[in-house]
């Protein structure tokens, strides 16, 4: 994968062996790196750790940080609450995936 001094990936397709570091999430997704830090603590995003300690995001957690940001922005709905979304919109999408297997 070719990443872009910008931290972008332009032109490439990101696939769930792409790893996005936190500097990429933040450019991609238009947010603060505390705001991403925030997300880590409660649980919305789960980063993995490499030897430096930087952190480095699989590509699911783009629409995780993008829906969590329309909560926000849209509805006024704090952090917990998003996680709280998600966790729901999380298990809706297991249950129709169940369903769609049956």
């Amino acid at each position: 994968m070719i990443q872009h001094d910008n931290g972008s990936f332009e032109g490439q397709v990101i696939d769930e062996r792409t790893e996005i570091s936190i500097i990429q999430l933040c450019r991609i997704c238009s947010v603060e790196s505390t705001l991403v830090e925030r997300l880590v603590e409660e649980g919305i995003i789960e980063p993995t750790r490499h030897e430096d300690d930087t952190l480095y995001f699989p590509p699911s957690v783009l629409k995780r940080t993008r829906v969590v940001m329309n909560l926000r922005s849209d509805l006024g709905v704090n952090l917990a609450g998003a996680a709280l979304a998600l966790e729901l919109l999380d298990r809706i999408e297991k249950l129709q995936a169940k369903l769609s297997r049956a």
